[in-house]
């Protein structure tokens, strides 16, 4: 079975130095959201990745830097945050309204 890794945790082991990590945490209602779908949109609005919420409402990506979307779909309603990642930890939240 193929699926996205866990979500959440440290990132220990990880070289900060050369990955490009987006992370963050998705909320509503002043509360993170679990079990939301968090899509990974590139400059054009292309499909890039897709991880569902730890129970915390965290997620991440390994992408390259530029500019990129990160959309959050959940039963809540859905949200979206814009951002220039460069190499190195980029952190964000997603509101969902």
């Amino acid at each position: 079975m193929c699926a996205a890794p866990k979500q959440g945790g440290t990132l220990a082991g990880i070289d900060l130095g050369t990955q490009t990590v987006i992370q963050g945490q998705v909320w509503h209602d002043g509360a993170p959201v679990a079990g939301a779908y968090v899509r990974l949109l590139d400059a054009t609005d292309e499909f890039t990745a897709e991880v569902v919420t730890s129970p915390e409402g965290e997620f991440r990506f390994f992408a390259a830097p530029g500019d990129w979307k990160v959309r959050s779909l959940s039963p809540v309603g859905r949200g979206e945050q814009v951002l220039s990642a460069d190499v190195g930890l980029n952190e964000t939240t997603v509101v969902i309204v």
